[in-house]
């Protein structure tokens, strides 16, 4: 895509800005307590894994206590969630709760000027190039380093915005539909 989209809302005529995305956001991973210490789980803070990124609650709770003795770490919704390792490598969400992610989740944090939605979005869209480009014959692990020299271009804050809710209108539509033709099937 070049500096300047083919399409465009209204009014934005600027070149978008190439960067890389460890410039614009800020990104960590946490990490696992010991499964072996029952002390450590069936608390009260959710604890995301993979294969929850795109959820509103997960399967397992840490305690304060599992929390303060691993390198698990927090994210807030809002947050952006990469999945790196296994079957969902390359998965991305806007995380739905509050809670401690594992080593397999990469947390990003746009900076002031960079919208949440926008970089979720653009990270879905290039989710195949990537696999493809780093990950072999589907099998490995993405990291942090990769994502965060991954290049993308990057318009005005107002035009990620726009477009940022605009997909998420989008995506809430999709979901509608494909609830209602689920619900149809039923009956």
């Amino acid at each position: 895509m070049g500096n300047t989209p083919l399409v465009r809302f209204k009014g934005f005529t600027d070149a978008w800005e190439q960067q890389r995305l460890g410039n614009i956001t800020t990104s960590y991973s946490g990490g696992t307590p010991s499964a072996s210490n029952k002390e450590y789980y069936g608390g009260d803070i959710p604890f995301i894994r993979s294969g929850e990124i795109h959820l509103d609650s997960t399967e397992l709770f840490l305690t304060p206590k599992g929390f303060e003795n691993s390198s698990a770490a927090m994210v807030k919704i809002g947050d952006i969630l990469y999945a790196l390792y296994g079957a969902t490598s390359g998965e991305v969400s806007i995380s739905r709760l509050n809670g401690a992610i594992n080593q397999a989740i990469l947390a990003i944090l746009p900076n002031n000027n960079v919208d949440a939605f926008f970089v979720c979005n653009w990270l879905e869209k290039e989710k195949s190039k990537i696999i493809a480009t780093y990950l072999q014959g589907g099998q490995g692990n993405l990291s942090g380093s990769i994502v965060k020299n991954l290049i993308l271009g990057i318009p005005t804050f107002e035009e990620q915005s726009k477009m940022g809710y605009l997909l998420v209108k989008l995506d809430t539509l999709l979901t509608l539909h494909k609830r209602k033709e689920e619900n149809m099937k039923i009956t």
